[in-house]
């Protein structure tokens, strides 16, 4: 009974952080669009100080900087309790290892995106390395949660389920990376039409062009593949998997329609900020029915051992 409850409070630990994160990554976002990744030009302070000028530019960095922060205590917390605690530990001290990597990698990206001067392939380094954070504590999250209540566990399996939905964890976080290289090089409006680009159907994958293009080539492929995922998801017995289904269906389209309004209306804040969190929402849905359908078996099992007893 003691290790259920710890495991409890490794999940009430661990959500709040992996949605801090996810505000994290959107307010990165903002910090590109509005053009203000150079408004503290020092780190670990800003403009040398603790508490920076009152400028806009200047608090919207620094507040992304204080968030991550936050987020680095959150982390700092969940760890140090699953560490402590043997059973937990056993359990998940490889993720919280892995989590606290991802953690210091993506601060020593975060000072170097300012030394470098906002350097395109360390900037997009920083939004992998951030999606990543966020799988890996969502992971945790949902681990500790079912090891918290196996017995309320839905068996959810389903042949080539679990494939399906990995391959499209997989794939929104390439896009997703993708995306952020879009920005970084300055792509976004590269096209400033659509579905053509400069009115062509078929432009040179080249430069800016090329980049924004593919970036577009590869959207249509993920509606594609998470239409497909959601309709081999209505044969699953879990009404949550289907509902999982259904939602990346659904979000994905909206997706699409948020991108395109960000080319007609020229890349604004909130849109780009509601395009990247968009696509961390569908991480975040495709990595917990992956988890889902991965833990299937091992809720099975566990129901069986329940009867028999």
């Amino acid at each position: 009974m003691s290790a259920t409850r710890d495991f409890a409070v490794t999940t009430r630990l661990a959500i709040p952080t992996a949605g801090l994160m996810l505000v994290l990554i959107v307010v990165g976002s903002i910090v590109r669009t509005t053009g203000s990744g150079l408004a503290c030009p020092d780190w670990p302070l800003c403009h040398g100080r603790l508490i920076p000028p009152l400028q806009f530019n200047i608090l919207v960095e620094w507040f992304h900087r204080l968030l991550a922060l936050i987020t680095g205590l959150g982390l700092f917390a969940t760890s140090g309790w699953i560490f402590a605690h043997r059973d937990v530990r056993a359990r998940l001290g490889g993720l919280a290892a892995l989590c606290l990597a991802l953690y210091f990698s993506q601060a020593l990206l975060g000072a170097l995106t300012v030394w470098k001067l906002l350097d395109a392939s360390v900037v997009s380094g920083h939004l992998a390395v951030a999606l990543l954070l966020f799988a890996a504590l969502l992971t945790l999250a949902l681990v500790a949660r079912h090891e918290s209540a196996p017995e309320r566990a839905q068996a959810a399996r389903t042949p080539g389920l679990r494939g399906w939905y990995a391959v499209a964890a997989v794939a929104i976080w390439a896009q997703a990376v993708l995306g952020g290289m879009v920005s970084t090089n300055h792509a976004s409006l590269a096209c400033p039409d659509w579905p053509t680009c400069k009115g062509a159907w078929f432009p040179p994958l080249t430069g800016l062009v090329g980049l924004q293009v593919s970036h577009r080539y590869g959207a249509y492929l993920l509606i594609a593949l998470l239409v497909t995922v959601a309709r081999h998801s209505r044969r699953s017995a879990d009404p949550v998997l289907r509902g999982i289904g259904r939602s990346l269906a659904a979000l994905v389209l909206l997706q699409a329609a948020v991108g395109v309004t960000n080319v007609f209306l020229a890349i604004p804040v909130w849109v780009s900020a509601l395009h990247l969190g968009l696509a961390a929402v569908l991480l975040a849905l495709a990595i917990t029915g992956t988890f889902r359908l991965a833990a299937a078996p091992a809720a099975e099992r566990s129901l069986a051992g329940a009867r028999a007893r």
